[in-house]
């Protein structure tokens, strides 16, 4: 057993694993070390992202910059670098921070600290997340470096205007945003973000081919 890690004795005397699940407002109880799409909801996803900051919260502004309003912002860069981008990246685009709702928005000096675990654990909570919603459990490798690619321009926009990085130090960091796109950022309050993010993400899925139905809901 992992030392600082204790099992609560049950009555009989046996050990009990310690609760690997969460609960949402939706009703569903999310196994976090076995995520099923069964148990996903959107509207899970959007109140999740709209109150986790990134930056750890170290930006200026009122209110935090959220992953929800950050994610809506790599989706429109995706799509300034690739303009015919098919619906079902713009809407893995969208959701590629989603697993965020459960794991927080870890900065990348701590994600690397944490190790390959972190990374499969979040692997298979986006694959359940793509599935439930019509998706490809992996994205394939070249949409997944052009949303990086978004990612990274995002980040360039948030560090020099939010969180107090001089241009010259974004660039080495981030690199340059896509010719041709600007962004002024104003954070939104977590209430905004949530009906923001849900609204774009209606708006995909009513674009989305036949061909990628998403899996029906079931009572929780």
């Amino acid at each position: 057993m992992a030392k600082g890690l204790r099992q609560t004795p049950s009555r009989t005397g046996a050990a009990k694993a310690p609760r690997a699940w969460q609960r949402m407002l939706s009703g569903r109880r999310l196994d976090l070390l076995d995520p099923s799409p069964m148990d996903i909801e959107i509207a899970d996803i959007a109140q999740g992202l709209a109150r986790v900051a990134r930056w750890n919260g170290q930006t200026q502004g009122e209110h935090g910059f959220s992953v929800a309003q950050h994610s809506m912002v790599v989706e429109e860069i995706a799509g300034h670098i690739e303009p015919d981008l098919d619906t079902r990246w713009r809407l893995a685009a969208l959701l590629h921070d989603a697993p965020e709702y459960v794991i927080g928005d870890m900065i990348s000096p701590f994600k690397a600290a944490l190790g390959i675990d972190y990374k499969l654990f979040e692997d298979k909570l986006e694959a359940a997340i793509h599935i439930r919603f019509g998706l490809p459990a992996k994205t394939p490798v070249e949409v997944k470096a052009l949303i990086k690619r978004a990612d990274h321009a995002c980040a360039f926009f948030e560090a020099t205007q939010l969180a107090g990085f001089e241009h010259g130090e974004s660039l080495t960091l981030f690199g340059a945003p896509p010719p041709g796109y600007q962004l002024e950022i104003t954070p939104w309050s977590a209430a905004e973000a949530q009906a923001r993010y849900l609204a774009r993400f209606d708006a995909l899925m009513a674009q989305m081919p036949a061909a990628a139905e998403p899996l029906p809901r079931r009572k929780p």
